[in-house]
């Protein structure tokens, strides 16, 4: 199997080098930018398995950076790093598309089990990809949902969804009439516990509800279950 490819954006020489060596312990390939600016070059270049983006970072803050990438259509999972005092740059960082987060200072055993779980969500989702045909695509109303292309299409028309956007979307749509939690979507779609996090689902469902309602404020598609969390529209309420 051939290494993965990791690249860390992060301003701390002493961090990328304690991250470098014990990675290529664990034979892992790192290449390393040390500000937003270069870190953007890379991963726009480059195919990497993961990117590893500090918040805090010259010329172009990790935010930045990230919101950029998936602006792109670059879905490579995101690890970003964050100092215990920047709890609002998590949330945004949720919403613009991170995968997951590691606050300062952190184990080094903690960041090896992280970007293990992190590839190896993407490699399960590939392989869950590749099992599916292009006729396993689905009709929902006047929504056409195909999984294997990650495409999106309203009354013919494409509709532009961030990753996190569509794994929203095919996971109600593959389970019409089954209620979510916040916390539930949280742990489905972002693959970890993140505790206190609900307002990153809200933001995501109103960006997704007016993308694919025609009047988000009476979704027919997404709905609202008052005090518990949201379900996905059954066909016989589609009719």
């Amino acid at each position: 199997m051939a290494a993965k490819r990791i690249l860390i954006i992060e301003d701390d020489v002493e961090i990328t080098d304690l991250v470098e060596i014990n990675l290529d312990e664990n034979e892992y390939i790192l290449e390393k930018a040390f500000d937003g600016e270069a870190g953007l070059e890379k991963a726009r270049a480059e195919s990497y398995d993961l990117i590893i983006l500090d918040v805090m970072l010259p010329k172009l803050d990790g935010l930045e950076v990230c919101k950029r990438l998936r602006s792109d259509q670059i879905q490579t999972p995101i690890l970003m790093l964050t100092a215990k005092s920047e709890e609002f740059d998590k949330v945004l960082g949720l919403e613009l598309g991170a995968d997951d987060y590691l606050t300062k200072p952190f184990s080094i055993r903690e960041l090896l089990a992280r970007v293990k779980a992190n590839i190896r969500r993407v490699e399960v989702e590939q392989q869950s990809s590749a099992a599916i045909s292009d006729n396993q695509s689905f009709d929902i109303g006047e929504l056409h949902i195909n999984p294997q292309k990650r495409k999106v299409t309203l009354r013919g028309n494409t509709v532009e969804l961030t990753p996190k956007e569509f794994d929203l979307l095919q996971l109600f749509a593959s389970n019409p009439g089954k209620v979510y939690s916040r916390q539930a979507l949280l742990d489905e779609v972002w693959g970890y516990q993140f505790k206190g996090y609900d307002h990153t689902v809200n933001s995501h469902i109103n960006r997704l509800r007016n993308k694919i309602e025609v009047d988000p404020s009476e979704p027919i598609y997404l709905k609202t279950v008052w005090g518990v969390g949201y379900r996905f529209a059954e066909a016989e309420e589609l009719q």
